[in-house]
């Protein structure tokens, strides 16, 4: 930045990283910063931004909603934009993360898979491996409730999403990046996405091998990862990318919930039953020796009951079965 950039301050949109990042970078310089993130953003990670000492301006529902009061307060105030992804100084930062991987694990890697939002982080890792090597496969993955990237690359071009879902609010982003786009099109070798329960799961996972927390945007890649290994076995050595740990604490118990679901050993099923006595007991004889995980009941009508039932099952196939099963002995599933 100028002298004159710097005195007239920062702003930035985003719902975490980038923000901490710009706002650490300004305290360090001694640049004011003005930071927009959407009011759905979990708490912790606006209390980091503003220990860090930015400004912190909560507007919108996602973070398009954001950049939209950023640019207009950017024109208005006179701050210097930093994007979070549609930056060629931003997309090069990020691709540093490719060089550390290869330090540490070597060229032997067969895939490297990363999470998408507006797709700097993937662009810049993308564009240092397939330069100096290229027979390493780099594999984006999104959430399904904001896969921006798999759109534009179906339609050949960006597009924009009409709406999209905030579980994984660091990458609720409507449309691909201009920049971004570009350097991927061609060179990624795939993009996949990945449910919010596969996301759960994958917290799981992470926790349970790291003692770490994972926010769902910064798991995506492993949930990601670990739905393409399924397919695709012969792969030896893989990364996937951790982008994130600001999750509140309230939603630990939403996720550890789903992440039985996103693993297979739960199914969990809304099934309308008789409104009579003895309804259920026939119900569980339906459903023979498995185990009851969550039951819900409320009182609809006089002729139909409907419950909320969990059921411990062995995988996905056998929870169809189980649906199928049901279906066969006349229950609305």
């Amino acid at each position: 930045l100028s002298a004159k950039q710097r005195q007239q301050g920062v702003t930035a949109a985003s719902a975490g990283n980038h923000a901490q990042g710009v706002a650490l970078g300004s305290k360090e310089l001694g640049i004011k910063a003005l930071i927009v993130m959407p009011v759905t953003t979990p708490e912790i990670k606006v209390d980091a931004v503003r220990t860090l000492g930015a400004e912190v301006v909560l507007h919108g529902d996602n973070y398009d909603d954001a950049l939209e009061l950023t640019l207009e307060l950017a024109e208005k105030e006179g701050y210097e934009f930093i994007h979070p992804f549609d930056d060629p100084d931003v997309i090069a930062g990020q691709g540093t993360i490719a060089k550390e991987i290869i330090a540490q694990a070597g060229e032997t890697i067969d895939a490297i898979f990363v999470a998408v939002g507006g797709g700097g982080l993937l662009a810049g890792i993308l564009t240092y491996i397939k330069e100096l090597y290229p027979h390493i496969k780099v594999i984006g993955v999104e959430s399904e409730e904001s896969a921006c990237l798999q759109a534009a690359m179906n339609a050949g071009k960006r597009v924009t999403l009409e709406s999209i879902g905030i579980f994984a609010d660091g990458v609720a982003v409507k449309q691909i990046g201009k920049l971004p786009f570009e350097l991927i099109k061609d060179h990624v070798d795939e993009v996949i996405t990945a449910s919010i329960d596969e996301i759960c799961a994958a917290i799981k996972d992470v926790f349970e091998d790291t003692r770490g927390v994972s926010e769902p945007a910064g798991a995506l890649a492993i949930a990601g990862m670990k739905r393409y290994l399924v397919d695709h076995p012969g792969l030896a050595s893989v990364v996937a990318i951790v982008s994130g740990a600001n999750v509140n604490f309230d939603r630990l118990r939403h996720i550890s919930e789903r992440a039985e679901v996103g693993e297979a050993r739960e199914a969990v099923l809304a099934v309308t039953i008789d409104e009579t006595q003895g309804s259920f007991l026939k119900f569980c004889r339906a459903l023979g020796k498995r185990s009851i995980t969550e039951f819900n009941y409320r009182y609809a009508d006089t002729s139909g009951a409907h419950i909320y039932v969990g059921l411990g099952v062995a995988s996905k196939e056998d929870r169809l079965d189980v649906v199928e099963n049901l279906q066969s002995k006349g229950y609305q599933v």
